[in-house]
């Protein structure tokens, strides 16, 4: 256990260290899946064993259960980001809704961000449905203006949506108490959940209806008809990508995806007084206005599990167990909590961990199908894919078995974004536009006023 103490803006650590990934202590006892270790025919196989892929294959044997579905996964269902992330199942699309309308119109824009809401309770509904238990909880999600500086930024957002309310700071309050608050949007469009027990969940009834699993099997080429790894291959008429962060590993896509760093921690259980003096009692997901982003909830067992960005993005689009760890980043999430809320600033951090999330050149989420040589993909939720990796099953599988719905007409359906910057372009660019989001929330944090030029600059570096 790390136990940590915050005083005039310093962390101190006494003896010991924290866990790993807090999520993972809930993992049910399973027999890894066999490897594939030969040359297969199936009809549809799916490569990568997060979020996307499994309710893909689910999707797929609920519309066709005859079908012959295989997951090809590197390591194990859920090693990446589907089972390390913040625990948010939101309604959140990373293409902004002004920006979709523009591109897109406002009436398939408004049925792309209506699907999302859609989605958050079709998670709900299916994992009470199936008796999968992830501690889902529809609380909602809060956005905190933690200093007047971030007013205007979060009021206008929330002004210009059709989900979200602002709080007064005196309405906030009585939903959340942090130490400082000067008004909240809140949107009822989210649930906390625990996500390695909805893997965990997702996979059982994967097997159960028939889908093959292999596990160990990372792939290392994908062609239409065949998806290769070191030991066998499966050959399919349809493939589908789905493989988020980890695309970047692929033969031809180092540039498809950009793999950044998200990093978390956990603090130990927390009494009910000290709930009573912080709030969230309907288990709000939480941020606040910064520019490098925060993210929070209450867990099921009464901790907080919070995270942000802020980790380097390592040259050539590099992916490594080592990047999952940065002290001072996590330095900098304890310190950040316990600012936010001093009442836990005698709590034990027990939990520290992180991984890779994947991010569109434009970003913008997609999913899409090619008829002709049967590859799919899906991916680029930004760290958003809880929900949205639902839809893109969903989406999927009507994709390969050619219906046509509401769901493949969604503007982001064969959307293609164009590629990142080669190096060294893309990391000058990427890990400046860090630092940029960095210095703004400490120019914003002193002078309690937006900062304007650093955000243009911002916006720059994103076109």
């Amino acid at each position: 256990m790390l136990r940590t103490t915050f005083s005039s803006g310093q962390i101190s650590y006494s003896e010991g260290d924290a866990h790993g990934c807090l999520w993972d202590e809930a993992r049910v006892p399973r027999a890894p899946a066999a490897e594939l270790r030969a040359n297969i025919k199936r009809d549809v196989v799916i490569v990568g064993g997060g979020l996307t892929g499994l309710w893909s294959a689910l999707a797929l044997k609920e519309k066709r259960p005859e079908l012959g579905v295989a997951i090809l996964e590197a390591a194990q269902c859920g090693f990446g980001a589907s089972g390390r992330n913040g625990g948010w199942c939101s309604a959140l699309f990373p293409e902004e809704m002004d920006h979709l309308t523009d591109r897109v119109g406002y009436d398939l824009a408004a049925a792309q961000y209506e699907a999302m809401r859609a989605a958050v309770t079709w998670v709900g509904e299916f994992t009470t449905r199936h008796g999968i238990e992830c501690d889902f909880h529809l609380g909602g999600t809060l956005m905190l203006a933690t200093n007047p500086a971030q007013v205007d930024r979060l009021r206008t957002a929330a002004e210009h949506s059709a989900d979200h309310t602002w709080l007064s700071t005196e309405h906030a309050r009585v939903r959340v108490r942090p130490a400082h608050l000067f008004g909240a949007s809140y949107t009822p469009n989210c649930a906390a959940i625990h996500p390695r027990k909805l893997v965990d969940g997702l996979v059982a009834l994967a097997l159960e209806r028939g889908v093959e699993i292999f596990e160990q099997s990372p792939v290392t080429a994908i062609s239409p008809g065949s998806a290769r790894t070191s030991h066998g291959s499966v050959q399919a008429p349809a493939i589908l990508r789905c493989t988020e962060a980890y695309t970047t590993t692929l033969k031809g896509h180092r540039r498809t995806l950009l793999p950044i760093y998200s990093l978390m921690i956990a603090t130990e259980p927390l009494t009910e007084s000290t709930w009573d003096r912080i709030g969230l009692a309907n288990r709000e997901t939480f941020s606040d206005g910064r520019h490098l982003l925060i993210y929070g909830q209450r867990t099921a067992d009464n901790r907080f599990a919070f995270g942000g960005r802020g980790a380097p993005y390592h040259f050539g689009s590099r992916i490594s167990s080592g990047f999952d760890s940065e002290p001072g980043v996590f330095d900098n999430l304890a310190q950040t909590l316990y600012s936010l809320f001093p009442q836990v600033a005698q709590a034990a951090i027990t939990h520290r961990w992180g991984g890779p999330l994947g991010v569109s050149r434009d970003w913008t989420a997609s999913v899409g199908f090619d008829r002709i040589s049967g590859l799919g993909w899906a991916g680029g939720y930004v760290g958003d894919g809880v929900s949205t990796t639902s839809l893109a099953g969903r989406t999927l599988a009507d994709l390969v078995l050619q219906e046509d719905t509401d769901l493949t007409q969604l503007p982001w359906v064969g959307h293609r974004s164009r590629h990142w910057e080669p190096e060294p372009f893309r990391f000058l660019g990427v890990n400046a536009g860090r630092s940029l989001a960095a210095t703004a929330d400490w120019f914003e944090d002193r002078s309690q006023r937006p900062a304007r030029r650093t955000e243009w600059l911002m916006k720059q570096l994103l076109r």
